[in-house]
């Protein structure tokens, strides 16, 4: 197993991609530490299947569990009691995986102050707030990974979506930045850009529409949660301990990814 023995914190995991990474890092024998705004039906759902994922995997030398919790991680002060309350529970974490964020799409102009700076506040903020209350843990530690996920859309941009483009255009920026601060403490700092990906969200798409979309991918169709998450399952893993600052599309060939 690939994370056997790592405890991984994953934000956003209660659906989409997010619950994907957290399924497939239990798998690979993770403990994993989630986090949703509220503490609902869909966290506990989460916390069930992870059990029911771990109990199979647990032997002498290795038990690990999963727990979810209610904090807004967009905010400073709830990512830092989000992150103190993981360390009393767990002790360490060796992986962080920033995958919370929103979408709320217009033209420009069109598209209000208040559009604008929420995406922003929501997936560049939580970003932000996450990496600096883990990192002095990674730092005295000495060692850890982060992945966070961008999008295709940070690359090359698209129509309707200036808001959340720049979001995830910045969080590139930001990474790399993190990533040479931070690499003389072998701590990882990565971004995976997915592209058009299957999930919940794209669960209603007229079929003329999906077949419109994935005629523009080379791959000739969506993307899959489980293949974003596998993705960060290698860069969070020790096969890549030399790859950092790394933008990684899953993205079946789409243009300027």
């Amino acid at each position: 197993m690939l994370l056997e023995n790592k405890i991984a914190i994953v934000t956003g995991a209660t659906r989409g991609i997010g619950h994907a990474i957290a399924m497939r890092f239990a798998r690979e024998g993770a403990s994993v530490a989630f986090c949703g705004r509220s503490r609902n039906e869909a966290m506990i759902a989460v916390e069930q299947e992870l059990e029911k994922i771990h109990s199979a995997l647990r032997t002498p030398h290795s038990s690990p569990k999963s727990k979810g919790y209610a904090y807004d991680v967009a905010d400073f002060a709830s990512a830092q009691a989000f992150v103190k309350e993981v360390l009393a529970d767990f002790g360490r974490v060796d992986i962080l995986v920033n995958n919370a964020g929103i979408t709320d799409d217009s033209a420009v102009k069109r598209m209000t102050e208040e559009q604008f700076r929420r995406v922003m506040d929501v997936n560049l903020g939580s970003v932000f707030c996450m990496t600096k209350a883990v990192q002095p843990h990674l730092w005295k530690q000495g060692h850890g990974a982060i992945v966070n996920i961008g999008s295709v859309v940070g690359i090359a941009g698209n129509y309707n979506q200036a808001n959340y483009a720049a979001s995830k255009a910045a969080i590139i920026g930001f990474s790399k930045s993190c990533a040479k601060e931070f690499a003389a403490r072998n701590i990882r700092v990565n971004v995976v850009a997915p592209g058009f990906i299957e999930t919940e969200m794209t669960a209603d798409v007229p079929k003329e529409l999906m077949d419109t979309w994935c005629s523009r991918i080379p791959m000739r169709r969506p993307g899959t949660a489980d293949e974003v998450a596998q993705a960060c399952t290698f860069l969070a893993s020790d096969m890549c301990p030399y790859i950092t600052s790394a933008v990684l599309p899953i993205c079946g060939g789409m243009e300027d990814a």
